[in-house]
């Protein structure tokens, strides 16, 4: 089964909006020559509306870095799946490991996440993944099972075909630490596996998943080589253009 290749940049609380129009101007045309691979960023919201219409007519992909449940209500610092779409988002990012360690969003939490952007049309990049307490104590694949099978509750396979899952071992984001090959696609296959076990191995054999955690341009082609690996959802590196461009350009 081939999977369209997805390179994601979170640009996490960074670049007021100047320099994210600059940024998107840069990843714009970058992509000009990649028809056999998707281009995803996720700006900060203050910025989403003027990133927007700078990827307007493009193949360049816009996402929030979160999102509510429902359409509106009394929820003072949240923004609304139908917030993110009316500025031109298509796709949003769900559980990322700072949303669950830094701000306490449980896997219930992520899952009604999850369901409210679903409902309300966008696509939710699920991330998930282990802490290095959790992998030195031989629970990283217990972990990651417990949070795609919760974070997917409720997820029939229609709508779960279009999730797309992020693999983000917690002790490699943002430590310059990162997944060998091997580790990544040992985590890739299991959360495959888990997906073919909670629905089938032909849906399972369709969803993307991606690989997270100090993504950069010189590991970016090593872990595209493997099977599993249909992507990549990079934090620093996105943040400048000419090491973004070398990951969207990987071999």
């Amino acid at each position: 089964m081939a999977r369209r290749p997805l390179i994601a940049g979170n640009w996490k609380m960074h670049l007021t909006v100047p320099e994210a129009e600059r940024l998107a101007t840069a990843v714009v045309a970058s992509c000009a020559d990649l028809p056999d691979r998707e281009v995803m960023i996720a700006p900060p919201f203050t910025a989403l509306a003027a990133v927007a219409e700078v990827v307007r007519n493009t193949p360049v992909l816009i996402a929030g870095q979160n999102a509510a449940w429902e359409k509106q209500g009394a929820f003072t610092g949240e923004i609304s799946p139908v917030m993110l779409r009316e500025v031109g988002a298509s796709m949003v990012i769900i559980g990322h490991s700072e949303r669950r360690h830094i701000f306490g969003e449980s896997n219930q939490m992520v899952n009604r996440r999850l369901r409210g952007a679903l409902q309300f049309g966008l696509i939710p990049v699920l991330c998930v993944g282990e802490t290095l307490a959790d992998r030195e104590e031989g629970k990283a694949m217990p972990i990651l099972e417990q949070q795609v099978r919760e974070g997917l509750a409720e997820v029939d396979a229609e709508a779960a075909a279009r999730v797309v899952i992020a693999y983000e071992p917690v002790w490699a984001i943002g430590t310059g630490r990162t997944a060998t090959g091997a580790q990544a696609q040992e985590a890739h296959a299991f959360i495959r596996n888990v997906l073919a076990r909670v629905y089938e191995k032909k849906l399972a054999d369709e969803i993307r998943i991606l690989y997270g955690g100090s993504v950069k341009p010189e590991n970016i082609d090593s872990l595209m080589a493997e099977p599993d690996i249909d992507g990549a959802l990079v934090g620093g590196a996105a943040l400048q253009s000419e090491s973004f461009d070398r990951i969207v350009h990987f071999l």
